[in-house]
């Protein structure tokens, strides 16, 4: 999606008890290996995986897999801890082995490989980046802070991301076929009512409203009948023409009504905002960097 980053550091940066570059290579059968039970993706781009299949068949693995040794195994087989994508391609491509290094991973450090894995190369969806997220903070004990340490991670984009668990399920659907970004269904945590927010996303993903422009929309239904009431008293109140363009673009910047009042030796800037999902959302505008 075009409003998410790539992580800044590799993944032996973010977790180095997993990955450093004294780990051993080892060609472990690939019937022994068993899938990662906290993979976060649950749906796998099949284009993509005949393009890493068809690079596997000309040059083999270029990349090791990680693997942990399972437990109840006794040794003999082991669970995959880092390249699903590599060890599916690898099967399609008739190998019997794939290069592999061994480390003993516990069952929060593997979601959390998991988690960095897909988020680098940008392979979950919203939803599934959401729900990777909570499953960590819940299980864990990690908070908004913690993991964002962990993973790289600014606490406000953590923050933003969990929210959107928040919305009805019909909007996540969305979100998980891409048919809206997280920047146009965020502002629909500002509505109450779920019969708004999915009549709004309609109207946000048949328009093609950008996301500066879903927040307009939401603040129009929040306040009916008040927009041209507002206009006229703020016109009355902001006489000075830069005053009234300035008001202008904090309101668009912000995504919300904002009042300028001039006073003798100063004034006041009113910001407003409608429940306690849209307060968090100014927050985060305001203060990126978290509280």
């Amino acid at each position: 999606m075009a409003e998410k980053k790539r992580l800044g550091r590799g993944l032996g940066a973010l977790i180095p008890e997993v990955m450093d570059d004294s780990s051993e290579t080892n060609e472990i059968p690939l019937d022994r290996i068993n899938p990662n039970p906290y993979q976060p993706r649950r749906d796998f781009d099949d284009e993509k995986l005949k393009e890493l299949t068809a690079s596997i068949k000309e040059h083999g693995v270029l990349q090791a897999v990680v693997l942990s040794p399972d437990p109840d195994e006794e040794g003999k087989n082991y669970t995959l801890v880092a390249g699903e994508r590599r060890c599916r391609a690898a099967r399609q491509a008739g190998l019997k082995t794939i290069p592999a290094v061994i480390k003993s991973v516990d069952r929060k450090t593997m979601l959390e490989v998991a988690l960095i894995e897909n988020l680098q190369r940008e392979d979950l969806n919203p939803v599934e980046e959401a729900m990777a997220y909570k499953r960590l903070m819940q299980e864990h004990n990690y908070t908004q802070e913690e993991l964002a340490r962990r993973l790289g991670r600014s606490r406000p984009s953590i923050a933003n991301s969990v929210r959107l668990l928040g919305l009805p399920d019909t909007i996540l659907d969305y979100l998980a076929e891409h048919e809206m970004t997280s920047g146009q269904a965020r502002p629909l945590l500002a509505l109450i009512d779920q019969q708004k927010q999915e009549d709004a996303a309609r109207k946000i993903m048949k328009e093609g409203l950008s996301a500066r422009e879903a927040e307009k929309l939401v603040s129009k239904i929040n306040s009916p009948g008040e927009n041209k009431k507002h206009e006229k008293q703020d016109q009355e109140m902001v006489q000075d023409p830069l005053q009234a363009e300035l008001q202008l673009q904090l309101q668009r910047a912000l995504g919300t009504k904002v009042k300028i009042k001039p006073g003798k030796s100063g004034g006041i800037i009113e910001v407003f905002y409608y429940g306690e999902e849209d307060l968090e959302r100014l927050v985060s505008k305001i203060l990126p960097e978290g509280i």
